[in-house]
């Protein structure tokens, strides 16, 4: 399962940052947004940090755009994730 999360994101955050004006980019925005609760539900903060971190490095190297604004879209789900 976390493989296949994993790809999601990094698939819904590459299309968002290289689409910024895509008609679905806020469908796509809330489909992250589900799987950070999944993460959550999952294992906690600590699975949602170690996510963002794989997924960050992976998207900074293969499309040199940062997905740092997308951790935004994980605040509510745990009183310890506010960015």
């Amino acid at each position: 399962m976390d493989f296949m999360l994993e790809e999601e994101l990094i698939d819904l955050m590459t299309h968002c940052l290289q689409n910024p004006e895509s008609s679905d980019v806020e469908e796509k925005k809330q489909r992250i947004s589900q799987i950070g609760k999944e993460l959550y539900d999952d294992g906690g903060v600590d699975a949602m940090e170690n996510f963002f971190f794989a997924i960050r490095n992976r998207i900074q190297e293969e499309i040199k755009k940062d997905p740092q604004p997308f951790r935004s879209l994980w605040n509510g789900i745990s009183d310890e994730w506010k960015y």
